[in-house]
């Protein structure tokens, strides 16, 4: 039987969408940042092999950018068809959203393949680190779309009410690269290419995995060929709502080219290589704060849908404070221990010893960063999408970009490249949570009613 997110105690619903992907994304987690963990610690080329893959980190932030411009477009509105007990509606916009998926991952891959070394220089590549770089993308690439797949349609697993076979689609797909990356990168002596070539190999157990289960006879929802052919007009709601999260990512994408570029005119190779541990860090201390947010995004869907805003009421304020008292405990954590943190990724003695202070400084105010969780979320889950896309504009390219240009040209040096992440955490966070209390939470009508939020 399908969950009705409608019935039980709000706070239990979202916690028990959120566990199961908590744990889910920890084990994905370590599939992603192990590659840096072993490659960091390779004898010798380590660190340069450490900015390689860094080097890198724009292009596969772009396909998770794609991934949510449908995927993050398409769950709310699968959720919201759900809670209104349409479901000839949900199972469209299902096999539209895993139709565009496939069609964006082809482009994508021939883009990559065409462009790969001019992408590459432009995002910060030396002579030094591009071998690095290569050798890792010219393999990833072909991951693609069994990347996209298995993360965009694992996002309607969780919302069709069944969270642990969700955990199972990261589980079997992180196992599997936790046991080759070691195997590939020491036993068969591949270095970058055996890291990157166990996680394609991954990507694409998972995505099997996750698109099975919706072609088995007694699935819930079936991704049917028909449904996969490009709809204009169910495209006109699921864009819109999924921009939020492509500008996030997009932006992301923009602000680690700009940070490489910028760190290696002001402080060398050595201060890319910085970045992506602090990259690193910082998606790990993330992680629990954005499960909450993430697996209280279909609960509040479905509940718009059913149209009972007390429940969402109930769900916005569990989902504010307990990402809040966490992202509180992640800071105290950066300020006592950045060192065993930089540790974790390089046993360069140098790298440590410099990414220390920046990893204070670029932590800075990452308490507020509670407030754009849960303010995103309130805002992708209600289609409320010019709020989620302004919000998601304001932080990194009105504030990250401008101060990540002028701040090290102002003295601050590569530590005006930390100082901006940190102002944005403060100055974004604070004005997205305000603005959801404001035009959102306050304007919830007696239930039963239509919303006009």
């Amino acid at each position: 039987m399908k969950n009705d997110f409608g019935k039980g105690k709000i706070w239990k619903v979202i916690m028990s969408q959120a566990i199961p992907l908590l744990l889910a994304q920890l084990v994905h987690l370590l599939y992603n940042v192990v590659d840096r963990i072993y490659i960091g610690h390779l004898p010798g080329t380590g660190s340069l092999a450490l900015t390689g893959i860094g080097l890198a980190f724009p292009i596969t932030t772009l396909v998770g950018a794609f991934t949510s411009l449908f995927a993050a477009g398409g769950a709310p509105l699968f959720a919201i068809a759900r809670g209104e007990e349409n479901e000839a509606k949900a199972e469209r916009v299902l096999g539209q959203v895993a139709g565009m998926l496939v069609w964006t991952s082809f482009v994508l891959l021939i883009v990559s393949l065409i462009w790969k070394k001019d992408i590459l220089y432009l995002f910060g590549a030396s002579d030094v680190t591009y071998p690095y770089a290569d050798d890792y993308l010219r393999v990833y690439i072909w991951g693609t779309t069994a990347a996209m797949l298995s993360t965009g349609l694992n996002g309607f697993i969780n919302a069709s009410g069944y969270p642990r076979i969700g955990m199972l689609t990261i589980f079997i797909g992180a196992a599997i690269n936790l046991v080759l990356d070691p195997v590939f990168i020491y036993v068969m002596n591949m270095g970058v290419v055996g890291a990157a070539l166990a996680t394609v190999i991954s990507q694409v157990v998972s995505c099997v995995w996750a698109v099975s289960f919706f072609l088995k006879k007694n699935a819930p929802y079936h991704i049917r060929r028909a449904y996969m052919k490009p709809d204009i007009s169910l495209l006109k709601e699921i864009v819109p709502l999924g921009f939020a999260g492509f500008v996030m990512q997009g932006t992301n994408t923009l602000v680690n080219i700009l940070c490489n570029v910028t760190l290696r005119t002001y402080g060398g190779d050595i201060y890319v290589g910085v970045m992506t541990v602090i990259n690193s860090v910082r998606e790990i201390l993330s992680l629990p704060g954005g499960c909450i947010t993430q697996g209280a995004q279909p609960v509040l869907s479905f509940n718009f849908g059913a149209r009972k805003y007390t429940r969402i009421k109930e769900g916005i304020r569990f989902m504010s404070f307990a990402g809040l008292l966490y992202m509180i405990i992640a800071w105290i954590a950066v300020l006592v221990i950045p060192h065993a943190l930089m540790g974790i990724f390089t046993s360069d003695e140098e790298m440590i010893r410099v990414g220390t202070e920046s990893l204070k400084i670029y932590f800075f105010a990452f308490a507020f960063m509670a407030g754009q969780s849960a303010g995103q979320s309130t805002f992708t889950a209600l289609r409320c999408t010019k709020r989620a896309v302004f919000f998601s504009l304001f932080r990194k390219v009105i504030i990250v970009v401008p101060l990540t240009i002028l701040l090290p040209r102002m003295g601050f040096g590569v530590n005006g490249v930390y100082w901006a992440e940190a102002i944005s955490n403060l100055i974004g966070g604070s004005a997205c949570a305000l603005a959801m209390y404001l035009t959102v939470y306050r304007k919830f009508p007696p239930d039963g009613e239509t919303a006009h939020i």
